[in-house]
């Protein structure tokens, strides 16, 4: 008797058990490719490779909310590169994203590592999603625009008549440069299928000075056409440092099939300038599983060795390649669970 009361006991607490599992997701992101790279400098040959993240950086991630009552929740997210091609991660296991928060009707508060204000803008305006090769993504490799925050304190409001704000606060924590406090905030606007967005950072250094990073974008869908821009600027501290990222793509989708083109142009203060042409196909399997190719090509002025970043790579000539002129093939398949 017993035995059947302890029975009942657990079959009829395994709703409850299920009901509250719901609410923690795991994900992920599995994305390789093999490429064809040519760096174009005197002494390199090209070579094939095989990579992981020619469209998006293969990734794993946990992720879940717990409802408070009163409409807040709380939340949670951490996630962590996987590199398919050795099965390495990154120094930081959960650094693509770590963080814990609150959200409600005054909106989302997060603590811990997060995307900064202007990733969200660049991301959103980005034609190639932030992964094939041309993609905006060369602003942010060089660690010339800030992505991701540490010691952060982020908000995001919720949607007002379709106007959303972000705020930063992300402490340095260190008494001497390059560490500093960053201060950040985004406007975005989305409206059918039109999205506008600007976003600006102070980085302020302990000793040296401030840097300061802007950015603008915006986009139009209509019907299976899609046209994204953006413009990332930033201005480090010192002499001939200031840089600029223009971009411009299209998109096209028909059934299975979509066709992304893209032209960006990278500048230095110091004249160096360089234009990159990027196309790229897609062909969806299942909702959930894609095969794609891509190609581009940068074009180097004498001034200037600017290299061609995707997701989780990048074809870069060395430092000494003055006006080399990088380029890349790729053919991969990509499954998100």
């Amino acid at each position: 008797m017993k035995f059947k009361c302890l029975a009942a006991a657990l079959l009829s607490s395994l709703p409850l058990f299920a009901h509250a599992q719901t609410n923690v997701q795991v994900y992920g992101v599995l994305d390789a490719a093999i490429a064809v790279e040519d760096t174009d400098a005197p002494g390199e040959d090209r070579r094939t490779v095989i990579n992981s993240g020619n469209q998006s950086s293969s990734r794993l991630g946990f992720r879940g909310t717990e409802d408070l009552g009163n409409g807040l929740k709380a939340l949670f997210n951490i996630e962590s590169t996987v590199s398919l091609d050795t099965g390495a991660t990154d120094a930081a296991l959960w650094g693509r994203r770590a963080v814990v928060g609150l959200q409600g009707n005054f909106g989302t508060l997060t603590v811990g590592r997060e995307y900064s204000p202007i990733a969200a803008v660049a991301a959103a305006t980005d034609v190639l999603g932030q992964g094939f090769y041309g993609s905006n993504l060369s602003a942010f490799g060089t660690n010339r625009m800030t992505r991701r925050l540490s010691n952060s304190v982020n908000y995001k409001s919720n949607d007002l008549s379709g106007l959303t704000v972000l705020a930063a606060y992300s402490a340095g924590e260190r008494t001497v440069d390059p560490s500093g406090d960053l201060m950040g905030v985004a406007l975005e606007y989305k409206i059918g299928g039109l999205y506008l967005g600007a976003g600006y950072h102070n980085f302020e250094r302990v000793a040296t000075g401030d840097d300061k990073e802007i950015a603008f974008g915006a986009g139009y869908s209509f019907g299976a056409f899609e046209i994204k821009g953006n413009y990332l600027e930033a201005d480090p501290t010192g002499a001939n440092n200031e840089y600029k990222n223009a971009n411009l793509g299209a998109a096209y989708t028909s059934g299975p099939n979509k066709v992304f083109l893209n032209f960006q142009q990278q500048k230095l203060e110091n004249g160096a300038k360089g234009n990159t042409v990027s196309v790229a196909y897609s062909y969806a399997l299942s909702k959930r599983t894609n095969l794609y190719g891509s190609y581009a090509q940068l074009r180097n002025n004498g001034q200037a060795v600017f290299a061609i970043n995707s997701s989780s790579t990048s074809v870069a000539p060395p430092a000494t390649a003055l006006g080399a002129d990088p380029s890349v093939f790729s053919v991969g398949v990509r499954h998100s669970f």
